[in-house]
């Protein structure tokens, strides 16, 4: 009865400090993802002018639904069309040959994926 009691007491010896550890890295990690997504978010909040965005989306693209929904928790302005829904978009998805959604168009460049800081050096360019 007491064997596997003793085991976990010397696995505990062993791996805790280990466990301990990982969990400090994932922790640091974590945050520094949350201030660089709210940084992102800061920076893109005060570039995007009403046009800069624009969001080439499929109304079954889950992808499509996160960028989305963390563009307007952000309040970023953007403008988003849906390729199945709109010919006019459609078009535009098309000719810019992207290989799937979302694309974005910012101040007319292509932009494949939601890639936040992609997004930020864009709408940086030409800015004062």
């Amino acid at each position: 009865m007491n064997q596997p009691s003793s085991r976990l007491q010397r696995a505990l010896r062993e791996y805790g400090p280990l466990v301990a550890i990982v969990l400090v890295v994932l922790g640091v990690s974590q945050a520094a993802q949350h201030w660089q997504a709210g940084a992102q978010a800061e920076s893109l909040r005060a570039s995007a002018r009403p046009g800069d965005i624009v969001m080439l989306s499929s109304t079954s693209c889950v992808f499509c639904l996160r960028a989305r929904t963390w563009l307007e928790a952000e309040q970023i302005a953007f403008s988003e069309c849906f390729i199945e829904t709109d010919a006019a978009c459609a078009a535009l998805y098309r000719a810019q040959m992207a290989p799937g959604t979302p694309t974005f168009l910012v101040k007319g460049q292509r932009v494949v994926g939601f890639d936040k800081q992609r997004l930020v050096e864009l709408l940086a360019i030409d800015r004062p």
